[in-house]
């Protein structure tokens, strides 16, 4: 019998704030306390960055004190449910799969700069602060995880990536339950690697606006329960599934997206077949939309082939309000959708993530 996957809980902490119930609120009154002006992240301009707001965890260990780690951290204090899931199942049938893309980039940056400055190696710095898989690492180590622990990296698709191979490995018997989502943190790097393509807004970004002209970055973490039901045993109230992945890899281009957004379209079409859904079921729609002007036109022709040019259903794009969160996008996204569908905004959702190279994945959650 076809499983259906519960998403038992939800944390998020992203620039419209801390928790389900602030980030909904600021939601709804489209406030981000966290967009923040910087000025010194890259030279000789500024630029807006959505923030968590707020203090973060101070983590004991110095060699694993990254920003991506202290909001794990934050999330761990905020989710009891994560140490409950694994005293429920046992740590071998829990398993952990994240969306990440900057790790402790920054933290490293910041030693090997003292170092080339002082002309000794910091004793703080370890490079496995930029591995990519320190944050399940961290993750596992802080809850007693002995599953299967990964973080998927394929740029701005990873969180919602990271869904499918959760749902995968529970598919497949691996493990009984998982811990998903994504996080990343502020990092000097990735503002200064989309200045050199010229991505960045000038001002707060515009998404589908006629006279947008870029991104804003941002930080977040979106961390998820998942567990198995059986259709007889789902459809309780008040409970989100995840009901469709979709995925697909164009390889159009290494940093542009296909104009015609056929990769896109291949990914919702992909998602909503796998939740046995047709498009006008579905009552709200989160765009990838991040405020560029190659992004936007791509998402938006291909929402039409999907959709349809008069669709009825919600649609927009959030990243005005936490800024583009990279990694942790996907999970950041379907969190918001998340707290929609709990507040009975909506029924059913699809959430949107396109990345680097063509990697396109989308997301359908239901009540």
């Amino acid at each position: 019998m076809r499983k259906n996957y519960q998403l038992s809980d939800c944390f998020v902490a992203s620039a419209l704030g801390v928790g389900n119930e602030e980030t909904l609120e600021n939601y709804l009154a489209h406030k981000a306390p966290g967009m923040k002006e910087l000025e010194g992240d890259i030279p000789s301009r500024k630029i807006y960055f959505g923030m968590v707001p707020g203090e973060l965890p101070e983590i004991a260990d110095e060699k694993m004190r990254t920003r991506t780690n202290a909001l794990l951290e934050l999330a761990i204090s905020k989710m009891p449910s994560l140490k409950a899931l694994v005293e429920k199942y046992g740590a071998k049938r829990v398993g952990i799969v994240l969306g990440a893309s900057n790790t402790g980039i920054d933290e490293a940056q910041r030693f090997v700069d003292e170092w080339l400055d002082k002309g000794e190696k910091p004793e703080a710095l370890d490079f496995s602060m930029i591995e990519l898989g320190t944050p399940a690492k961290y993750l596992k180590m802080r809850l007693g995880v002995e599953g299967p622990c990964y973080v998927v990296s394929t740029a701005c698709s990873s969180a919602t990536k990271a869904f499918g191979a959760a749902r995968r490995l529970i598919e497949k018997g691996v493990i009984d339950a998982a811990i998903t989502g994504g996080v990343d943190g502020r990092c000097r790097f990735a503002m200064n690697g989309f200045h050199a393509l010229g991505a960045l807004s000038e001002g707060r970004c515009r998404p589908l606006a006629p006279d947008r002209d870029g991104i804003n970055l941002g930080e977040g973490v979106a961390l998820f329960t998942m567990e198995s039901v059986s259709l007889k045993d789902a459809e309780a109230p008040g409970v989100v599934y995840l009901k469709g992945i979709g995925e697909t890899s164009d390889a159009y281009h290494a940093t542009a997206p296909d104009p015609e957004g056929k990769g896109a379209a291949a990914a919702m079409n992909a998602a909503l077949e796998d939740a046995n859904m047709l498009p006008q079921e579905i009552g709200y729609v989160n765009l990838h939309g991040t405020g560029t002007q190659a992004n936007d036109a791509m998402e938006t022709r291909a929402v039409q082939q999907v959709f349809g040019s008069l669709c009825a259903t919600e649609i927009e794009s959030t990243k005005d309000l936490t800024g583009h969160c990279l990694g942790a996008a996907g999970a950041v996204e379907a969190a918001l959708c998340y707290l929609l569908i709990k507040s009975r905004h909506t029924p059913n959702a699809l959430s949107n993530s396109f990345a680097f190279g063509g990697s396109n994945a989308s997301i359908v959650l239901s009540a």
